[in-house]
């Protein structure tokens, strides 16, 4: 079978499949076009080819792949065949509702027979989404602004035991980090309102100490409360309760409460909304299954996402650091401007010693929320230490100088390394 291609439209979304399967690939991509626009199992009547020209996905660009000999679902044979296809769906057909969209380009797909592999690893959007959704009301230069930190990294560090302290226990924490010039705080995802440490005694026990920081130095901590809920009207809610105790941000679990009630929150909120994407690794871990983040990060920039987790260098989870480093320079590309770019969030098993390796591999760019939990916390001088020892991991690495040799003048550093050292202590320049 020889793909026959068809020329994009300026109005087309384009969808990029990568193909596994013991048969043919150019059929299944020919099958994808058809059973995720116009077509079904059998001949239709009304399929005319004045409604194909409408609305009927089409195949745009088609490589073949390299063959391999393990299938990413079980399936008997001894080769199988890739290829990498991109379909346009026409706009006319398709609109600009992302539920739509994920409905048609994306969802369905992996139902189709044949495949022992499937996975969406590119989206380009036509200019016609620009302005449908309200995008980031604050990402980078509004997260800065919020926090007053220019010129490097905003450090940041989380809650830790995540669960289980009392909202006084936690206040008692919060005042220890604020006093050590951390710029920002969050609640681990995995709290958002349990019957011991409710939202409100939480928002009641540390905004006062937030604001007395604030009035104190002229400088307000950023604290992101979790107030994710599956109910709409509860989150937003929650979110007028910190509004009104002066508080920022919010961590919100994006995949645990859906696009709709995001997007809902977004339109209603004036914090900045700190996405968790607790669950994505379901989505993206099986290499040749699901989604790559350059798909499933746009979706939720053009939604409102202001800060974005994407792991870090040496995370203690299972991503490898080229993944990261991908999903970084992901978010630092426009989508249709720079103010859809939310702010990177380096997280998951960070300390210091990363600090050199991160900066070398984002492109020495300072633009990120760099976020240490036990990297601060359990610094063997106290989470003040942590901090001090983060900030000075951080001008190490921006002026080229080796972390050790630094440590002799940073006492703070140095006890990090003593710790943490061997837990990956990069020297990248």
């Amino acid at each position: 079978m020889t793909t026959e291609l068809a020329q994009p439209r300026p109005s087309d979304i384009l969808v990029t499949y990568r193909i596994e399967t013991a048969g043919n690939p150019e059929a299944l991509a020919a099958k994808i076009a058809s059973d995720q626009s116009t077509g079904t199992f059998v001949d239709l009547p009304g399929e005319t080819p004045e409604l194909k020209a409408r609305a009927a996905a089409r195949i745009v660009a088609f490589d073949r792949l390299e063959t391999v000999g393990v299938p990413s679902l079980p399936s008997e044979g001894r080769v199988f065949n890739r290829a990498q296809a991109t379909i346009a769906y026409p706009l006319e057909a398709v609109g600009t509702d992302l539920s739509a969209l994920t409905t048609v380009a994306l969802g369905g797909v992996w139902s189709i027979k044949g495949f022992t592999g499937l996975r969406i690893v590119g989206l380009q959007l036509p200019p016609e989404f620009k302005g449908v959704y309200p995008g980031p009301q604050f990402g980078i230069e509004g997260s800065r602004r919020l926090t007053g930190v220019y010129n490097r990294p905003i450090i940041g560090t989380i809650i830790k035991p995540a669960l289980g302290l009392t909202p006084e226990e936690t206040a008692k924490v919060v005042a220890e980090l604020v006093a050590s010039g951390v710029d920002f705080i969050k609640d681990d995802e995995k709290l958002t309102s349990p019957p011991y440490s409710s939202l409100e005694a939480r928002v009641k026990a540390i905004m006062p100490i937030i604001r007395d920081q604030e009035q104190r130095t002229g400088k307000k901590v950023m604290y992101a409360f979790g107030i994710s809920d599956v109910d709409p009207d509860e989150m937003v809610r929650k979110h007028d309760l910190v509004v009104r105790e002066g508080g920022n941000a919010a961590v919100i679990n994006i995949n645990s409460i859906g696009m709709g009630a995001f997007l809902f929150l977004r339109r209603r909120s004036s914090l900045a909304l700190h996405a968790h994407r607790n669950g994505w690794d379901l989505l993206t871990r099986h290499p040749g299954l699901g989604f790559d983040f350059s798909v499933y990060q746009q979706l939720w920039r053009l939604l409102g996402v202001d800060q974005f987790q994407i792991n870090g260098i040496a995370a203690k989870y299972w991503e490898p650091d080229d993944s990261f480093v991908q999903s970084f320079h992901d978010l630092q590309k426009p989508i249709f401007s720079d103010a859809d770019r939310p702010l990177p969030v380096v997280c998951s098993g960070q300390w210091g010693g990363q600090a050199p390796d991160t900066y070398r591999r984002t492109g020495q760019t300072v633009d990120h929320l760099y976020l240490c939990g036990g990297g601060v916390v359990s610094h063997p001088g106290g989470p003040s230490a942590g901090v001090k020892a983060v900030r000075a991991a951080w001008d190490a690495a921006v002026a080229g100088i080796e972390l050790y040799e630094y440590a002799k003048s940073h006492p703070e550093l140095a006890q990090a390394l003593a710790k943490f050292g061997s837990k990956t202590v990069s020297e990248g320049k």
